[in-house]
């Protein structure tokens, strides 16, 4: 009997922990549906389109790792493509992760017009990207936009911003300034996060501004710089809008990317089987630099408060 009044609460808690069970996958069950449907499954059927002859109308043809040998020993454009691509990121990722920070820690402030600037940084992130691509066009028009017109006030001719391939990469690169808002608004959540108190017993020892910044402020804000920078490589790699509306991959291809590669063959060329295994090659270019970069940071990244 007294086995009997034991067990019944341990039972009891068994049924309860079914019952959440059930309701916790009933409840993701949407998600979880849509995950598989819609990502899960495009990326193996583009998986087996990249093992295969692909028109994008017709059935596939399995060729094997034909278009993965021909897309890494033979095709020049490829390689082109994958160049200016690490050129971009290379150039993109330090940048916009720097600006990001610095609007965040000016912003991090209770005073009345920071919440105004926070908006007006922000608002290109989640506005129309071609309606901001065209602004940035007459922006960098050689004859009537504003930045040739200050460079001309101080006596210097300006470049030929998207039409010289010394310049056209850089101008991309001075446009994707605009969208760093998503990554300020990110970085200001973190510093929100780190203690005051921190800062007040660094300030009664003595510490200037910029030994607080270097000793508390960086190394708290880690996490988040870490994540900021991985997010920025990520969609650096996937460039695609930027390059097409601003130069359409010229002049002489200097601008030609990985994202505009995989779109010219799959809906120019109709060769959907070579596009896919394009982007296969990109996906795990990306997920080895992501998972070095994890590995080579953790000494790096302090996650305790």
């Amino acid at each position: 009997m007294g086995e009997a009044r034991a067990k019944s609460p341990r039972r009891t808690a068994g049924i309860i922990q079914r019952r959440n069970d059930i309701n916790f996958y009933i409840c993701i069950l949407p998600w979880l549906l849509g995950f598989l449907g819609f990502t899960i499954g495009p990326m193996l059927y583009s998986l087996y389109g990249a093992l295969s002859k692909w028109d994008g109308v017709t059935a596939p043809t399995f060729v094997g790792m034909n278009n993965f040998i021909r897309l890494l020993t033979f095709d020049e454009l490829f390689k082109k493509s994958l160049v200016n691509t690490f050129k971009y990121v290379i150039l993109s990722v330090p940048t916009s992760v720097l600006l990001a920070l610095f609007l965040a820690f000016m912003l991090n402030s209770k005073h009345k017009g920071a919440g105004i600037f926070q908006v007006i940084f922000y608002f290109p992130s989640v506005s129309a990207g071609i309606a901001v691509y065209i602004v940035w066009i007459w922006l960098f028009n050689s004859e009537l936009g504003i930045f040739n017109y200050l460079l001309s006030i101080l006596g210097i001719s300006g470049p030929n911003w998207l039409g010289d391939p010394r310049w056209s990469m850089p101008a991309i690169v001075i446009m994707n300034l605009t969208f760093c808002g998503s990554s300020m608004l990110i970085f200001l959540a973190g510093l929100k996060q780190i203690p005051t108190q921190y800062y007040e017993a660094a300030t009664i020892d003595g510490a200037s501004a910029a030994r607080q910044f270097r000793s508390i402020t960086l190394p708290l804000l880690s996490p988040t710089i870490l994540f900021n920078g991985i997010m920025a490589m990520i969609g650096s790699f996937q460039i695609f809008g930027q390059a097409l509306i601003l130069t359409e991959g010229g002049p002489i291809q200097s601008t030609y990317v990985m994202g505009l590669f995989i779109y010219d063959y799959a809906f120019l060329y109709g060769k959907f089987g070579y596009s896919c295994a394009a982007s296969w090659v990109q996906f795990v270019i990306l997920m080895i630099i992501s998972l070095f970069v994890m590995k080579a940071s953790g000494k790096h990244v302090n996650y305790v408060m």
